[in-house]
C-alpha cells in the first residue's frame, strides 16, 4: 500500500479539494481492493476467472453427458456430511461427501443406465434432497438446504423451503441480444408477483407477456426487477433472502425467468436485479444461517453479525469464501440469465459498521472516513463492481446509500467505488415532506430546486418522486397524498373537485420536476406512472392473507371513463420526451435560470430544452419574461395542461406557434421570451434549432 500511496494519484481529490486531508483513507480502500483482488486471482489471473471457475467449480453441477452429478459445499465446522433426499428415501447415510481441503466437502454421484437405455443423473430433476449435517457439537446430526442451491420449494404446511434439483430436458436458450447501453435510463421498478390485476401471485411468463408490453408502450427503456433471488417471507420484498443462488419460485422456475429477460430483450429494455449482499435472513432451516452449525460460517459472529433493525445477519466481506460465494452469485445471474446489470441493496449498511442504524448523515467528511467505515465492505463493493463491468461493460450498478459517500460512483482507478449510478433519495422525501407539513402557499422553490440539484461532481444519480418504499402500507403514494379518499369516488371522468383537480396538476408537475432535474436518471415504480390508488400490503395474518392490496389495477389506467388515464398517458409522453431530445446523462447542459418562491416559478435549462413551472395555487401569469440561452424562437413541446392529460387546454399550442425571441438578457441569459403560464401547469420549451419534424 505504501508504494500505491507514493504513485497513485486519485483524480477525485483534484476535483473536490475538500477530499484532500482524507486521502490516507482512500489509498486504504483502495489498497484493499487490491490486496483481495491479487489473492482471489492468485491462480485464476483474473477476476472474471475467478468467479466464472467458482461458480463452474462448487455446488451443484451435472456432466450431460454422463449424467452425473458433482457436488461442493463449504462447511469447515462440519464432522460428516450426506446427501440425502427423495432419490434414496431419505437414508441419512448412505452418500456420505469427502472432506476436502479448506472446509469443503466433495461427492460424485454417478449417473445410471435406465430401463429405458438411456442414462439418468442419480437425483431426477425437480426432486428435493438435503444436507445432512454433523460437527463437533452436534452428533446427532440436522438438515439444511445447500448454499447453491439452483431452485427451492416451499412446503405448504410448515412453509419451509427445501432444495429442488433442477435439471430440466429442454433448457431455455436466449434468442436476443443485451440491448446497446443508454445514456438516459428510464427505469420501470417492478414486482413480479403484485404485477396482476387479480389477487394472485403473477408469474414470470405472465408478467413478459402481460406487463412488458405495458413498460414498452411507457416509453422506459429499462427494468428493474425486485425480489428474484429466493426469500422466505413474501411480504419481504424479496429483502430477506435465504437461497442467493436459486430464483425465487413462487413466480416460476428458472427457464420462465430467463423467457422474462429475454422477451424484454428483444423490446430493447435493459433488466436489471435487485441484488442483496447487503445481509442474509437469519432463517437456519431452509437459508444459509448456521449452515455448518456455528454462526460465523459467512457472517460476523455474535452481535456483530446482527442486523438489529432487520433481525438478519452480516456478511463477514474480509473473509476468503465469503467473497467467493457473492461474487460468484454476481457471475451467476450475469451470465447465466443475462441481468444487465443491478441495483445493489441497501449499501449503507455495507460500507459503516452502524449499518446506519440511528445514524444521521450531515454532509461532514468525517461521518464517512473514520472508524466507522467497514474498509472490508467498500472493498467488497469495489470487487462487485470490477467484476461486473469486466462482464458487461454496457452493464449498469446502482447504489441505494442514504449517507452520501463521496465517490460512490466514480471508478475505482479515479478513487471511487465503481458504481454507475446512486439513487438521489432526498427527492421523493422532499415531495412527501412538502405533502405532509406545508401548504402550497408555502413551498419553496429555492429549496425544490436545491434538493433536485445538489449531487456530487462527476457522479450519476436517478431521480424519482417515488418508489416502492412510498407505495407500502402504512405510507402514501404522491397520488394518495394528493387526492385522499377522493381517490376513490372522484376519478371519474365527468366528476369535478377542487381537490382532485390539485392532484392531478401537481402529481404531473412533481413527477416533471423530477424527471428533469433530479439526477442522469429517471425511476418510477410499477403502477405510479397512473397514480395507483392503493398502498402494497402482501398477504399476511394481519389482513387476512389477502391479495387485494398486492396487485396492480391496470384496468384503472385503461378505462376511458376514469381519469387515472390521464397521468399514463402524460408519464408516457414525458418519457417520449427524452427519448426525442436526451437529457438524461452526465454532461447535459443545466442551468436553473429562476427560482422565485413568490410567483411559485422554476425555470431551468435541460440538455437544449426550458422546463417552467408555476406551482402557484391561484395565479396565472401573462407575458412572464423567462430568460433563455439559445438565440431563436422557442416552441412548446410539453404541456400539462392539455386537455389529454386533464388539464384545462388553456395554453392551446400548436406545432407553428412559436415564441418570439427578444434580444434582452434576462437572470443572467444573454436572451428573454415572454410566455403566458397558468397556475399549476408546467411546460417544456425546444428553441426552433433543436425542433425535431415530427414535433
Amino acid at each position: 500500500m505504501d508504494s500505491d500511496k507514493k504513485t497513485k494519484n486519485f483524480e477525485i481529490l483534484e476535483w473536490d479539494p475538500y477530499l484532500k486531508p482524507f486521502e490516507d483513507n482512500f489509498h486504504l480502500r483502495y489498497g484493499k481492493y487490491q490486496e483481495w483482488k491479487n489473492t482471489l486471482t492468485d491462480e485464476s489471473g483474473d477476476l472474471v476467472k475467478f468467479a466464472k471457475e467458482s461458480y463452474n467449480n462448487y455446488g451443484i453441477k451435472i456432466d450431460e453427458t454422463t449424467q452425473n452429478i458433482t457436488f461442493s459445499e463449504w462447511l469447515p465446522n462440519a464432522s460428516e456430511v450426506y446427501i440425502t433426499g427423495d432419490f434414496n428415501s431419505w437414508n441419512t447415510t448412505e452418500c456420505p461427501m469427502d472432506k476436502g481441503d479448506f472446509g469443503w466437502w466433495n461427492i460424485t454421484l454417478e449417473g445410471y443406465q435406465g430401463e429405458d437405455g438411456k442414462v439418468h443423473p442419480k437425483i431426477e430433476h425437480n426432486t428435493k434432497f438435503k444436507l445432512f449435517i454433523k460437527t463437533p457439537d452436534n452428533s446427532e446430526g440436522f438438515f439444511r438446504n445447500p448454499a447453491w442451491s439452483k431452485v427451492a420449494h416451499q412446503d405448504e404446511k410448515d412453509l419451509l423451503f427445501t432444495n429442488v434439483m433442477w435439471n430440466p430436458a429442454e433448457k431455455y436458450e436466449f434468442q436476443h441480444p443485451r440491448p446497446e447501453k443508454t445514456n438516459g435510463l428510464r427505469i420501470y421498478e417492478c414486482h413480479i408477483g403484485m404485477s396482476s390485476s387479480e389477487e394472485k401471485i403473477n408469474s414470470y411468463r405472465e408478467f413478459a407477456d402481460d406487463v412488458i408490453p405495458r413498460i414498452v408502450y411507457g416509453g422506459y427503456n429499462c427494468i428493474q426487477i425486485m425480489a428474484i433471488m429466493e426469500h422466505a417471507y413474501y411480504g419481504s420484498f424479496g429483502y430477506h433472502v435465504t437461497n442467493f443462488f436459486a430464483v425465487s419460485s413462487r413466480f416460476g422456475t428458472p427457464e420462465d425467468l430467463k423467457y422474462l429477460i429475454d422477451t424484454a430483450h428483444s423490446h430493447g429494455l435493459q433488466v436489471l436485479m435487485d441484488i442483496v449482499h447487503s445481509h442474509c435472513s437469519k432463517n437456519v432451516l431452509d437459508g444459509i444461517a448456521q449452515q455448518d452449525g456455528t454462526d460465523y460460517q459467512y457472517f460476523h459472529s455474535g452481535a456483530k453479525g446482527e442486523h438489529s433493525d432487520w433481525d438478519s445477519k452480516i456478511f463477514n466481506y474480509d473473509q476468503y469464501e465469503v467473497l467467493r460465494f457473492l461474487l460468484a452469485n454476481i457471475y451467476m445471474w450475469i451470465e447465466e440469465y443475462k441481468f444487465d446489470g443491478f441495483r445493489f441493496d441497501a449499501v449503507t449498511s455495507i460500507l459503516y459498521h452502524h449499518h446506519g442504524i440511528g445514524v444521521g448523515f450531515s454532509g461532514d467528511y468525517h461521518e464517512y472516513f473514520s472508524m466507522s467505515t467497514d474498509i472490508a465492505g467498500v472493498a467488497y463493493l469495489m470487487l462487485a463492481n470490477d467484476l461486473a463491468h469486466s462482464l458487461i461493460p454496457n452493464g449498469v450498478t446502482i447504489a441505494e446509500d442514504v449517507s452520501g459517500m463521496p465517490g460512490l460512483c466514480i471508478d475505482i482507478e479515479q478513487g471511487g467505488i465503481g458504481f454507475d449510478y446512486r439513487l438521489n433519495m432526498s427527492c421523493p422525501d422532499t415531495w412527501i415532506k412538502y405533502l405532509k407539513e406545508f401548504k402550497d402557499e408555502d413551498w419553496d422553490m429555492k429549496h425544490l430546486a436545491h434538493v433536485h440539484t445538489n449531487r456530487r461532481y462527476k457522479e450519476k444519480t436517478i431521480g424519482y418522486a417515488e418508489s416502492h418504499d412510498q407505495a407500502l402500507v402504512g405510507d402514501k403514494t404522491l397520488a394518495h397524498h394528493l387526492i385522499d379518499e377522493e381517490i376513490y369516488e372522484g376519478m371519474a371522468k365527468d366528476y369535478h373537485s377542487e381537490k382532485v383537480d390539485r392532484g392531478i396538476a401537481l402529481h404531473k408537475m412533481m413527477k416533471l420536476f423530477t424527471f428533469g432535474l433530479g439526477g442522469e436518471a429517471y425511476l418510477n415504480f410499477m403502477g405510479n406512472e397512473f397514480g395507483h390508488p392503493e398502498w402494497v400490503d402482501f398477504p399476511r395474518e394481519g389482513n387476512g392473507s389477502s391479495y387485494k392490496f398486492a396487485r396492480r389495477q391496470w384496468n384503472l389506467a385503461d378505462d376511458d371513463n376514469l381519469k387515472f388515464k390521464f397521468w399514463r398517458d402524460f408519464d408516457r409522453d414525458m418519457n417520449l420526451l427524452e427519448e426525442k431530445y436526451p437529457f438524461l446523462y452526465l454532461y447535459s447542459h443545466q442551468y436553473v435560470t429562476s427560482t422565485n418562491s413568490d410567483d411559485k416559478i422554476v425555470v431551468y435549462e435541460r440538455g437544449n430544452l426550458i422546463f417552467i413551472f408555476n406551482f402557484h395555487y391561484t395565479k396565472s401569469f401573462e407575458n412572464y419574461k423567462i430568460g433563455t440561452y439559445w438565440d431563436s424562437d422557442h416552441i412548446c413541446v410539453l404541456d400539462t395542461d392539455r386537455a389529454e392529460y386533464g388539464g384545462q387546454n388553456r395554453l392551446e399550442w400548436n406545432k407553428t406557434n412559436f415564441l418570439p425571441l427578444f434580444k434582452e438578457a434576462w437572470d443572467d441569459r444573454p436572451y428573454s421570451i415572454n410566455v403566458y403560464i397558468p397556475s399549476r401547469t408546467a411546460m417544456v420549451l425546444c428553441p426552433r434549432q433543436f425542433l425535431k419534424e415530427d414535433a
